[in-house]
C-alpha cells in the first residue's frame, strides 16, 4: 500500500469515528437547570409586587413559583430535559429554616445555603452559584442554563460555565425604575428575559397580619396564650426538620438560633394576630413554650 492509499484509508477512517461520534450526540436529549437566587427573587418581586424588600412583609409562594420557573423553561427549551431547580438562598450558620426546608422537598429543587451576617445579607451565595455552574458545565451535565439573579459578582459564574460550552440565559424580574440586574450581567449571558408583574402577582401577597394587630386593636393575649402558641409551632418545626434537628438545637437552650427564633416570632404573630414586637415577656412567653414542647419529645 502506497503513501497516498494509506492516507486515504486514515481519512475514511477519521471520517466514520467523527460520524459515529455524531449521531451519538444527535440521539443524546439536551439538558438544562434553573439556577435561582432567592434572594434576589424575594426582593426584586417583594418590591415590584408589594413595594418592598423586606420579607417579613410579604408571602412568597416559593413552591408555585419554581414550578411556573420550570413550566417556562420547558417551553423555552422544548427539546430539552430538566436537570433540577437550584435554590440558592442564606440562613444564620446555614441552618435551614421552615420555609427553606419545605423547599428541599420539593422534587427536582435543591437548596444551597449561604450565610446570613448581622445585617441579614447573603455571604458566599454566589461563589455556590459558580461552583455548580462550572461543574455542570464542565461534566456535560447541562447544555443551557437559565439564571435568575442580578449580582455582577455572577458574572465569573457565567463565564465559567460558558467555557465549557454551555449557554447561560439571565432571566430577571421587571424593576419599578431602573435596573435591577448589573450591566456586566447582563453583557456576558447568551440570552436575557425579563418577567413582570402579571407573571408574579399569583405568588406574591402582602400579610395581613400586620394591618388586623395594628389597625384594629386586637386585645393583648396573655402569657398563658402566647406560651401555647409557641408550643403548636414547637410542634409543627418538630414535624418538620425531624429528632436530628431537634438534637442539634438542645445544647443552645434556652437561647434560639436567630433564623428560628425570627420564624418563631412571624408564625406566632400569625396565629395571634398580634405583634409581639418590643413585649419582651410575650416573647419570653413565647420561647418558653415553644423549649417546654421539645423538651417533652427528647
Amino acid at each position: 500500500m502506497d503513501a497516498e492509499t494509506e492516507i486515504r484509508a486514515q481519512l475514511e477512517r477519521a471520517n466514520s469515528l467523527l460520524e459515529r461520534m455524531l449521531a451519538e450526540v444527535a440521539k443524546t436529549p439536551s439538558t438544562h437547570a434553573i439556577f435561582v437566587d432567592a434572594g434576589y427573587v424575594y426582593a426584586a418581586a417583594g418590591r415590584l409586587a408589594v413595594g418592598t424588600e423586606d420579607r417579613r412583609a410579604f408571602d412568597l409562594d416559593a413552591e408555585g413559583l419554581i414550578e411556573a420557573f420550570i413550566d417556562k423553561a420547558r417551553t423555552i427549551f422544548a427539546d430539552s430535559r430538566l436537570l433540577r431547580v437550584y435554590w440558592y438562598d442564606g440562613a444564620r450558620r446555614r441552618i435551614h429554616t421552615m420555609e427553606q426546608q419545605s423547599i428541599a422537598e420539593l422534587p427536582d429543587v435543591k437548596v444551597r445555603l449561604g450565610n446570613l451576617n448581622a445585617n441579614n445579607q447573603q455571604k458566599g451565595v454566589d461563589s455556590l452559584i459558580r461552583t455548580d455552574l462550572e461543574s455542570l458545565a464542565r461534566h456535560r451535565a447541562i447544555s443551557d442554563a437559565a439564571l435568575i439573579g442580578g449580582d455582577e459578582d455572577l458574572v465569573s459564574a457565567v463565564e465559567a460555565a460558558q467555557g465549557y460550552g454551555a449557554r447561560v440565559h439571565l432571566w430577571g424580574i421587571e424593576a419599578s425604575d431602573g435596573r435591577n440586574q448589573a450591566e456586566p450581567l447582563l453583557w456576558e449571558v447568551d440570552s436575557q428575559r425579563t418577567f413582570d408583574l402579571e407573571f408574579f402577582k399569583p405568588y406574591v401577597s402582602r400579610r395581613s397580619v400586620a394591618a388586623t394587630y395594628e389597625t384594629l386593636g386586637t386585645p393583648r393575649p396573655s402569657r398563658e396564650d402566647v406560651r401555647f402558641v409557641g408550643a403548636q409551632i414547637a410542634a409543627k418545626w418538630l414535624a418538620a426538620r425531624g429528632r436530628e434537628a431537634l438534637v442539634d438545637l438542645l445544647p443552645g437552650h434556652p437561647y434560639l438560633p436567630g433564623s428560628v427564633d425570627q420564624e418563631l416570632l412571624v408564625e406566632a404573630e400569625k396565629l395571634l394576630a398580634y405583634s409581639l414586637r418590643g413585649q419582651s415577656d410575650l416573647r419570653r412567653a413565647l420561647r418558653d413554650g415553644f423549649w417546654e414542647h421539645l423538651q417533652t419529645q427528647y
